[in-house]
Parts: C-alpha cells; structure tokens; sequence
C-alpha cells in the first residue's frame, strides 16, 4: 500500500505547499503552471486539434500522444502478463485437470482483470475538482472530463471481457457453481460480479445517446461507482485494490470537502431578468474567493429538486468584482425553465435558497495575452464564458499597466433578436468607473431564424431583489484563504491517521485467518472514510470558527452592495453606447467561419469557440486543416 500510494499523496501534499506559496506571493504564472511558457518551445502545435469528428471529440496532438502513450502501456502490461503465466501453461493444465485452451482462456481472464486495475489507477484523477495534482500541469478537471470518460470506456470493455472470460470458462469446465462463490481468504466472485453489474449499469447510461437525451437517468446511476468500487475491492482484497487507491483517496477527500461546502446556504442578493428567457444570479463572496475567466460553480436550487446540482459558468470578474459573483442560466431545460418561472414570477419572495459547489477553473495565466487578436466564436449561451474573459481583458486594459491587450473579435450567433439582449451582460456593472471603449473590442451578432429587427423584444432587464435570511453567508472557499495549505495538511495528517487504525487492527489481529479477507477489506475502506472525515471536519471547523465574525458582519448587511445600487441599468449611459457602436447585427444569415477566420493576417491569432458541439467541431476542421499556420485553437464544452 505504501509503494502505490505514498508517492502520489506525497506528490498531491509538495503540490499543495507549492501553489500556496504562489498564491501568497501573487504569482499567477506559479499558481497555474509548474511548466511555464517558453516563446521558444512550440507547445502551441502540440495544442492543436488533430482529430475533429470521431468518438474521441476534438483531440489535439498533445492528447492524442498521451492517449497514444496509455494504450501501449496497456498492451505492453497485457503481453507481459501473458507471457509470464503461458510460460509453464501445459505443466499447469495438467495439474489441474484442464485442456491447455481452458487453462489459457483462464489465465486470459485473470490477465484482463489486472489491466483492468491499470485503468482504476487513472480513472479518478480527471474527476477530482480541486486536485493539485492536475493544478500543477495546467489542467483543470472541467477540461479533464473526455480523459476520465475515455478512460472509463477502456475500463469497462476489459473488464466485460474479464468477466466474460471466466463465465466461458466456468460453463466449459462444468463450474458454474462458482458464480455464486464468495471466498473468504480467495477471491470473492460473487463480490465481482454485483461490482461488474454495477459498473455495466453506469456505462450504459454514459453512453451519449442515453446521456443526452435522459442526462438525469445519467446522473442518478453514475452514483453506482460507490458500489462498485466496494465490491471492486471485495472481490480482490484491499492488497490488489492498492493500484486503484491514490486516485481514489484525493477523490474521496475532494467529495468529502464539496459536500461539507454544500451543506451551506449562500446569500442570493439579486436576479437580473433577461428578456430572452434568462436569468443573472448575483451572489454576494468573501474577498478571498479569486477564480480566473472560464470558472464554473455548481449550483443547487431546494425549491426546484434537492438531488440536482448543475454547473454554470461565472461571469464576474474576480478582480472588478471583489465582494459579488454571478453566473447565467438560460431557459434550455425543465430544471432552468422553472428556475427562471420561480424568479420572474410576480408574486414577492423573501428569500430565495442556493447552494454551491466551487468554484472550479483552469488555472490563471496570461495566455489569452500571447496573441495580437482573439476571436471568440460563440453559439446561443456560449456566449457566457466570454463575459468574464473579455471583463479580464478589460480589467487589464483600464488599470494602466504596460500589458499589451489583444484585439477582441467576438462572433456570436443567436436564434432569435430577444436574445442579443445577453450581449448586454458583457458591460461591467454598475457603480464602476472601468469604460468598456477603452478595450478593443468589435462584435458581430448573427440572428440566424428571423430577416430584421422586432422593436418589441427591446425591454430592459428587470432586478429582483430578495431579503438577507440570517442562516445564509456569502460564497467562501470551504477551508479559507489558505485552502492549499489546508488540503495539503487534510491529505497528509489523514493517512497518516489511516496508517494508524490498520497498525492497530494489525497489531491485535496478525492473520488474515481471524477475518476473512473481505471482512478486513470493509476494516479498510471504513478506516479510511475515518480518517478523512475527521481530518477534514476538523479543518474545516477551525477554518469557520476563524471566520465566524468576518462571516456575521457581512450577513448583517442592511443596505445592498454599491454594485447593485442603480441594478436596472440606463439605455442611454455612455457604457451602453458604446457597446452598441462596436455591435454589428447580421440578420436572417450564419457566420462565415472559414472566411472570418482566414482574412486574419495577424502574426498570432488565438481562436475560442464555445457552444454546440457542431460549431466548435467546424471551427476545428478549420484550424487544423492547414491553411492558415497562425490560428491556436482551443475549445470550451463545459458551458450550460
């Protein structure tokens, strides 16, 4: 256990220390990337999309070669395995009784199955949102996601074909009792058979015709994982489970950390109401909550169900907006539609509770400021992870620092005219002296469905404002300012904790043979929960007892923030103004991206597309085909 999973804590807990200290001192650069970006090294080719259309998605060089790189790690583990256990095969079909097939085909199955825990190793990485191991490469888990579902294919395909191995195998040599067999020191196969079912159950919902059309039916099954990873180990004892264990452990820590978070109500200052069937939701935050443009924050509404959470993206500015956080909903969706029927209803309400998880991010870096233009594509409410990256860009502009800002070229495409009236969330918020003409910005708005204008779609935005409840607090980091070093001091101080319970249970108990193996299994994982749930429940209460005055003098707030002082914003100030210079509509046309995207000459030209798959997939084909060397692609899917 200590040879699989020590040096990944040990790498989880260095990771955690390293981002604090950049965070304390600043660096953003140190807070987002160990390895930082080189004019000379020509990463920006290895990022571009090589595959567009395939089961894959959209895959750059980069992934591909790391995909590349996890398969042949697999069929290398595979050939070894097999080589080893068909060296003596006759000798031991012989002893056994067997026909050298039915001995091969079982060695085959036992085979797959220790590949299969290969991919265990690697599945709960991706998936775990505030891990420093993926912070320290650059990665985020939002943009880690494909990675966690490709793996999850392979797994689950060797892990089918293990169990079917030895059903085959089982029928054939007229043992079929062993099915049901739950060995108390061997092997439990029937422990692998409800982890096997459980885990078919999850993959089937995955599937993308299932998921998309049923995403709920998709949710509430993926919580299957708990049973079949309990029976996972189970069926192979803990010992063999210590492959899988690392990735697991930091995600059992991160869920842990995320369902304490959630438990607290946050304060729901105010809703904006679009006319196009949205919603802006503003929170009040705690000053030491800082996310980067992209961020995402989960959110769940008791009112509406209290299982769902759903992820949005946030559109403030953590530097022009120190003490608010707000994010877009649009009415896409049965959960979204009643969400935005509750809060544009006319019937007055006092309070209105949320609860969040977050936020979640890439890391900060200045990237976005390698490039002379940026072209931001965007599709209906792709439009949202814009927002905050052009207030960053703003926010750089008008604060009189030597950074050079690119030209921003935003391409966006809506169904309807009422929609361009989310182009209005792009102006920064009242009370604040940042002017949007001081950014280089030009906006081609297309209106594919309608041929010109509808005067009556033009209504201002309408504020709802609800009154504080004393049990509700702003957003805040769920272990403080320092939440780095706290996690860092949660993984460690809970292993360490964890080592303990088992050299107890070792102490007093020296052989497998007082328990059967996977009652010492159920030891194992119980100490295990122990151990972390302790740990961070202690860190947790401390960080909110040092908090609790800073906490209570912004809860009993009786005025509202200066930011929303004047919350229904003029038509005729000179911010909007200036939004509508730089605003070209195109009505009852789609955009040209080939030619948009080729008719830039610029050295360096950094292109975005956020919104339906389809679109971000073209506007792949188009920079991967080529033709033009100075377009850098990236893409943004996890946008609602």
């Amino acid at each position: 256990m200590l040879i699989y999973t020590f040096p990944i804590l040990f790498i989880a807990t260095l990771g955690c220390i390293y981002l604090h200290l950049g965070k304390k001192h600043g660096d953003h650069n140190v807070e987002g990337y160990i390895f930082r970006y080189d004019q000379r090294v020509p990463t920006s080719k290895l990022k571009q999309p090589v595959m567009v259309k395939g089961p894959l998605g959209i895959v750059s060089w980069m992934e591909l070669s790391f995909l590349t790189m996890f398969v042949v790690l697999l069929a290398w583990s595979t050939t070894t395995y097999l080589n080893g256990m068909f060296t003596h095969i006759d000798q031991m079909a012989s002893r056994s009784g067997l026909l050298v097939w039915e001995a091969k085909l079982e060695m085959s199955g036992l085979t797959l199955g220790l590949v299969g825990n290969i991919c265990l190793a690697f599945l709960f990485f991706p998936v775990t949102r505030g891990s420093s191991v993926l912070r320290l490469i650059g990665l985020s888990s939002e943009a880690s996601i494909k990675y966690h579902i490709w793996v999850g294919h392979i797994a689950m395909t060797i892990f089918t074909a293990h169990g079917l191995c030895y059903l085959v195998f089982w029928a054939k040599t007229e043992q079929l009792s062993q099915v049901l067999k739950w060995g108390k020191i061997e092997v439990s196969n029937m422990a692998g058979e409800i982890g096997l079912v459980c885990g078919l159950g999850m993959w089937a919902t995955s599937l993308p015709q299932i998921r998309r059309k049923m995403f709920e039916l998709f949710y509430y099954t993926h919580h299957l994982y708990i049973l079949f990873i309990v029976f996972f180990v189970f069926h192979v004892g803990f010992s063999y489970a210590c492959i899988m264990l690392p990735g697991f452990y930091l995600f059992l820590i991160d869920r842990y950390l995320r369902f304490l978070q959630s438990q607290q109500r946050v304060s729901l200052v105010a809703a904006r109401i679009l006319p196009c069937q949205t919603v802006e939701l503003n929170f009040c935050k705690s000053p030491e909550v800082n996310h980067s443009p992209r961020s995402i924050i989960f959110v769940n509404v008791p009112a509406i169900s209290k299982l769902q959470w759903h992820p949005f993206t946030i559109t403030s500015n953590s530097n022009m907006d120190t003490d608010k956080l707000s994010m877009v909903v649009k009415s896409e969706g049965r959960w979204s539609s009643d969400l935005y029927q509750k809060l544009s209803s006319p019937l007055p309400m006092d309070g209105f509770q949320v609860s969040i998880e977050g936020p979640y991010g890439p890391p900060a870096s200045t990237h976005l400021l390698r490039h002379d233009i940026l072209v931001l594509l965007s599709g209906g409410s792709g439009i949202t992870p814009f927002i905050s990256i052009i207030r960053e860009l703003l926010f750089k502009a008008s604060s009189g620092s030597s950074t050079r800002i690119p030209h921003i070229l935003l391409i966006c495409a809506f169904k309807k005219s009422i929609d361009l009236a989310m182009l209005e969330l792009i102006l920064p918020v009242s009370g604040t002296t940042v002017d949007i003409s001081c950014l280089q910005l030009q906006i081609e708005a297309y209106v594919t469905r309608e041929k010109g204008a509808d005067e009556d779609n033009h209504k201002p935005l309408q504020t709802v404002w609800f009154k504080p409840n004393a049990i509700d607090a702003p957003v805040s980091a769920i272990l403080g300012p320092n939440s780095w070093l706290c996690l860092g001091l949660i993984i460690s101080s809970s292993f360490v904790m964890f080592l303990l319970l088992i050299a107890i249970l070792s102490r007093y108990h020296n052989s497998n043979m007082v328990y059967a193996s996977s009652a010492t299994a159920g030891f194992y994982m119980l100490f295990m929960c122990l151990a972390i749930a302790m740990t961070a429940n202690a860190t947790f209460l401390w960080n909110k007892k040092q908090n609790r005055k800073r906490l209570r003098q912004i809860r009993n707030m009786d005025t509202p923030p200066v930011w929303f002082n004047n919350g229904d914003r003029e038509l005729e100030s000179l911010q909007y103004q200036s939004l509508l210079q730089a605003t070209n509509v195109h009505y009852g046309e789609r955009p040209d991206l080939k030619k948009i995207l080729f008719e830039r000459k610029e050295s360096s030209v950094g292109v975005i597309a956020s919104g339906p798959r389809e679109m971000r997939q073209e506007v792949a084909a188009i920079c991967s085909s080529g033709l033009a060397d100075n377009l850098q692609f990236e893409s943004i899917s996890f946008t609602w």
